[in-house]
């Protein structure tokens, strides 16, 4: 068998460049939807640990612990959690799951994840005008994981 007959041609090389680059212009969009998705389960995870954790202490602790401020707890942090102090409002405190600026869900139509006392949740995005509100996802979606 000579060389030329075990080698692929340019010609094969190219089609073959080609199907790829089709296949990943489909995959790569319904994989970084994936990836959003499985970010927002980690934060409402986190929120509702935080809050098991809150109800539990006695008196209610200023801040949370060292790996509740964070979600996901290990590796690199995507949300920080905050602890706000209760007002008549929130039934006792309001715990806020903000994306870390220059995180990969900086941009996130959902925002940042709110949980209060009373099981109240919702979504805020800072510096959104009415524009954006209208055409971000229901606080239902955002919580749902979808």
């Amino acid at each position: 068998m000579s060389r030329r007959e075990r080698a692929f041609t340019l010609l094969e090389l190219v089609i073959a460049l080609a199907a790829v680059a089709i296949v990943a212009a489909f995959a790569l969009p319904g994989w970084r939807s994936q990836l959003a998705r499985g970010h927002r389960i980690d934060a409402v995870a986190a929120l509702y640990r935080a809050a098991q954790y809150i109800e539990a202490q006695s008196p209610l602790p200023a801040s949370l612990p060292a790996g509740m401020d964070q979600a996901p707890p290990a590796g690199a942090a995507v949300y920080r959690l905050k602890l706000s102090a209760a007002d008549e409002m929130n039934g006792g405190y309001t715990i806020v799951a903000a994306p870390v600026p220059g995180g990969p869900m900086r941009d996130d139509p959902c925002g940042a994840f709110v949980l209060d006392a009373n099981g109240s949740r919702g979504n805020q995005m800072p510096g959104a005008d009415a524009a954006a509100l209208a055409a971000a996802p229901g606080a239902r979606d955002c919580w749902s994981g979808r």
